[in-house]
């Protein structure tokens, strides 16, 4: 029985987002903590930005936000003001909080534990955003919009651009480096192809 004046059962309250975004954009800011210590890198946009802050000295949130801006015109077109509204502020938070987590924590880990732990902050991070309506740009726009558009899981559309990515990396990197940054792709990419499925999920935004 629906309360007069609730919202759909199957529609997420206004509270429960921002809840999931929080969470969300939290746990992804924590998992560059752990390539940024190792000094790994991963795919998409967030792995350009990572990647270009090392020669340059440029903060990691603000590239990340800039090169993810030209993304927004798809995501207005294709997916809507509402998704395009909470993945931009999901992209703020996120960068703010990755450029001030260093202030107040440092880590000390081996490379495999630092992949690990990417792999799995970022995957859990994303799967909420995922399913509070949101993201955090770049690929992942082009993911959702082609997993509900094309029937092509969203995990693999991610992984195939993070290969690329890669490809490119082995001739910039040393190839142990480059490895144990794949393994946290795979992970990461592995949780939202198990997890984001949307006749297992059914809850909107």
């Amino acid at each position: 029985m629906q309360i007069l004046g609730s919202p759909p059962p199957d529609r997420h309250t206004l509270w429960e987002d921002v809840h999931g975004i929080l969470v969300g954009t939290l746990l992804v800011a924590l998992s560059i903590q752990f390539l940024r210590a190792t000094g790994l890198f991963t795919g998409q946009v967030a792995g350009l930005a990572l990647v270009l802050s090392y020669p340059t000295g440029l903060p990691f949130g603000l590239l990340f936000f800039c090169i993810n801006l030209p993304f927004y015109f798809l995501a207005v077109k294709q997916l809507g003001w509402r998704f395009t509204i909470k993945s931009f502020v999901s992209v703020l938070l996120m960068s703010a909080m990755a450029d001030s987590l260093p202030l107040v924590m440092t880590l000390d880990v081996p490379e495999w534990l630092g992949a690990i732990m990417f792999g799995v902050l970022s995957g859990i991070g994303l799967l909420s955003l995922f399913r509070h309506g949101a993201t955090l740009g770049g690929v992942g726009i082009v993911a959702l919009w082609l997993q509900d558009t094309r029937g092509i899981k969203a995990g693999y559309i991610q992984l195939g651009f993070d290969l690329c990515v890669f490809l490119v990396a082995l001739t910039l990197f040393d190839w142990d480096r480059v490895a144990w940054s794949l393994l946290g792709a795979v992970i990461l990419n592995a949780l939202i192809t198990i997890n984001h499925r949307r006749d297992r999920y059914i809850a909107r935004s």
